[in-house]
């Protein structure tokens, strides 16, 4: 059974008892008199302590900065149970460090900096002060009394389009523009637009420009406007259409409804409308993932992490273009003064583990502990959540709201998603899109994509249809089955060719050579041919063993969960790519040896003429050749289908890789001609330094050969095409 949409947030009602707790604060403070600040805090738990924390700091202030009446952190502790445990929080260590620091009263109210510290586990703060103040008392007073059709500075507020606790986002106009903008008229706290600047990328929202209002107590953000909604439009679309009409074209059903309902125009069709609406559902949302991965690399290469995606964080254009939105619990490396600690929050219902760890008061964990792959987890359940309807976990319905909520909500997060959640994947997702989703839902982080980029390919994969069989193929699938056998494989591919030469060779041989030659010397010949085979096969095995022994390895550890590093994957990847070269050149080796064999023996044990010693020479080279370019397409086939696009599922591929899979698509061609040209080698080989009477002794061997040669090379050219799709869709991924 789908969840309510419209359940409301924990989240966001923390952020709504916040905002009201401290007005009621600031009032209470009027007076002149501190007030009991445990009169304005809620019942439930987790919410109780967050607040707490923010109203402390206020009061911190009011205390210190505005009248006398001085209050340690230690002070607090022992008046609330819920600071008692554990470490102070580092931001009220700082907020209350600064607080002295910055007071106006006597110094010798000061407590010195290494008693400030002293009940937490963090270093003294140094450098400039930035304040981790939420919500400001007077700031959401003028707040409220902004609305729509005021003037604020250089802009006329047409239309609300989102609200929040401290915050409120208005379609506007631009005057000295005369453009249309997105403007977030918000508390003056967090480093949003600082975020913002350093991302410049066409699937996050372009911010212009910030102004402080209100004497600094407000902060304006103006940014590039997109009218086609949020992702919450379409999954609540989602939620009310029959399954039958889902697809790419509800993606943009829901855009259009949106731009409806603001009275913008339907855009006219464009290429992307087209291919979108033409995606099947599962498609449509590994379409959407691509982009939000690939806005996930950019801000992870700039030092930014998220922390709180979810649906109506994610905004669309006419076209439905997803562009990620709302940085203002983000953290940046690159901004000087910040900490993850600052500003933390999020939605517990898309956070992964390790943010939920973060986020509980009686856990070692913190917001320092956070990457990249925390914000690929909550991509990855709010994927699920558009996929499916609801999101990958049983949830109750106020999980978050206590300790004991938020505890279970770990709980189901550290395990592996649920069968029932399984079982409710639409029939038509492929089973590539649902082995992506389910490693980023990983509970170790270990196990999850290492970067945005990766996932991106793997979301690519998802929308090319031959690239995705090959990489995910259903696992009772004949090329799962082969690909934990790549020797046998590879030396059956080989035995072919060399089988079909063999036979050429016995046939053409028999009554033009064999016939003039006494039974002890054919005796002879054959054990010379037997230590030849065998002294070969050593040979052979001894090169194959070293040729592959990286490959095989890794293979059998990629089979066994082992993770390798990106470098030895790449290296990996490209020997694949030239293994079926490798054999082919150990069979040519074989063949080169044969030739030398066979002369030596024709010149040790018969005394037939030279033309003729010369005439078996070519022959068997020839039929080497033969064998080289057979064993080259079998076993190429064989290692694109079955082996290369298991490594593929694993790592990052670079512009190497797509530079190896064009330069095996060349070789193909050039194997081609080889298979094309050996009947007509075939004949000239087969009827060469022959006397007139000898040709009709090889006629029936040489006919053979040309009639074998063609229906090979149509067979050779069956695999040489789906070689070449194989290839392009792989390249086409990469």
């Amino acid at each position: 059974m789908s969840e309510p949409i419209d359940l409301v947030d924990s989240a966001e009602r923390t952020r709504t008892a916040l905002a009201s707790a401290v007005a009621l604060l600031s009032q209470a403070w009027a007076s002149g008199s501190p007030p009991d600040l445990s009169a304005f805090l809620p019942e439930e738990p987790a919410a109780r302590r967050t607040i707490l924390i923010e109203l402390i700091k206020i009061d911190l202030e009011y205390r210190w900065l505005r009248y006398h009446f001085p209050k340690r952190l230690i002070d607090y502790r022992a008046e609330f149970a819920e600071l008692r445990d554990g470490p102070l929080p580092a931001e009220l260590v700082y907020e209350e460090f600064h607080a002295v620091r910055r007071g106006t009263w006597t110094a010798d109210a000061a407590p010195t900096a290494g008693t400030v510290t002293a009940a937490a586990t963090d270093p003294e703060p140094t450098g400039d002060y930035h304040s981790t103040i939420i919500a400001r008392p007077g700031a959401q007073v003028l707040l409220d009394t902004i609305d729509v059709g005021d003037h604020v500075d250089d802009f006329d507020l047409l239309m609300r389009i989102g609200a929040g606790a401290f915050a409120q986002v208005y379609l506007a106009r631009q005057q000295s523009m005369q453009r249309l903008v997105a403007v977030k008229i918000s508390h003056n706290h967090g480093t949003e637009p600082q975020t913002l600047a350093q991302l410049d990328h066409e699937y996050i929202v372009r911010i212009f420009d910030q102004r402080l209002i209100a004497d600094g107590q407000l902060k304006l953000l103006y940014m590039q406007y997109l009218p086609g909604g949020t992702l919450l439009d379409v999954l609540r679309l989602r939620r009310s259409t029959p399954p039958e009409r889902h697809g790419g074209q509800l993606l943009l059903d829901a855009v259009d409804a949106v731009l409806a309902e603001k009275g913008e125009v339907r855009p006219t069709e464009s290429a992307i409308r087209t291919r979108t609406a033409a995606l099947t559902w599962p498609e449509t949302v590994a379409w959407l993932g691509r982009r939000l991965a690939d806005a996930l690399q950019h801000a992870s290469e700039r030092g930014v992490l998220h922390r709180d995606i979810k649906p109506a964080n994610v905004l669309l254009s006419a076209e439905g273009v997803p562009k990620l939105a709302d940085f203002n619990v983000s953290f940046s490396k690159r901004i000087k003064g910040t900490s993850p600690l600052a500003y933390f929050g999020g939605s517990l219902a898309y956070m992964s583990p390790e943010q939920l760890e973060a986020c509980h008061p009686d856990l070692p964990a913190t917001a320092l502990d956070l990457d990249t792959r925390s914000d690929i987890f909550a991509l990855a359940v709010m994927l699920w959540e558009l996929l499916t309807g609801r999101r990958p976990f049983p949830d109750e319905t106020s999980a978050g709201e206590s300790e004991t909520s938020l505890a279970r909500m770990l709980e189901l997060r550290r395990r592996p998603v649920e069968a029932a959640f399984l079982s409710e994947l639409p029939p038509d997702c492929p089973m590539a899109l649902r082995r992506v989703l389910l490693k980023c839902l990983s509970p170790d982080r270990e196990d999850r994509y290492s970067s945005g980029s990766e996932l991106a390919q793997q979301f690519d994969l998802c929308l090319e249809k031959r690239a995705r069989d090959l990489v995910y193929p259903p696992p009772d699938s004949w090329r799962t089955r082969l690909s934990r056998w790549p020797t046998p494989i590879l030396w059956l591919s080989s035995m072919v060719g060399v089988g079909l030469a063999t036979i050429y060779l016995a046939v053409h041989a028999q009554e033009l050579i064999r016939k003039r030659l006494p039974d002890a010397t054919n005796a002879q010949i054959d054990r010379g041919i037997l230590v030849c085979v065998f002294g070969g096969l050593l040979l052979a095995i001894v090169i194959y063993v070293y040729i592959s022994r990286d490959q095989l390895e890794v293979l059998r550890g990629l089979r066994k969960g082992r993770r390798y590093g990106e470098a030895r994957l790449a290296r990996m990847r490209s020997r694949t790519l030239v293994w079926g070269d490798l054999c082919a050149l150990n069979t040519l080796l074989s063949a080169l040896i044969a030739t030398v064999t066979a002369v030596l023996l024709l010149r040790w044990f018969t005394d037939l003429p030279v033309r003729l010693q010369v005439h078996a020479a070519m022959t068997v080279l020839v039929a080497g050749t033969i064998s080289v370019a057979y064993t080259f397409f079998l076993s190429t086939f064989y290692l694109v289908r079955c082996v290369y696009p298991r490594y593929l599922r694993h790592g990052r591929t670079t512009e190497r890789d797509a530079d190896d899979l064009r330069w095996l698509r060349r070789r193909t061609t050039v194997y081609l001609a080889v298979t094309a040209s050996v009947p007509v080698v075939g004949v000239l080989a087969g009827f060469s330094f022959l006397e007139p009477e000898e040709l009709w002794l090889v006629r029936d061997s040489v006919l053979g050969l040309c009639a074998a040669g063609g229906l090979a090379f149509v067979a050779v050219y069956w695999l040489y095409r789906k070689l070449d799709a194989d290839l392009r869709a792989l390249s086409r991924v990469v």
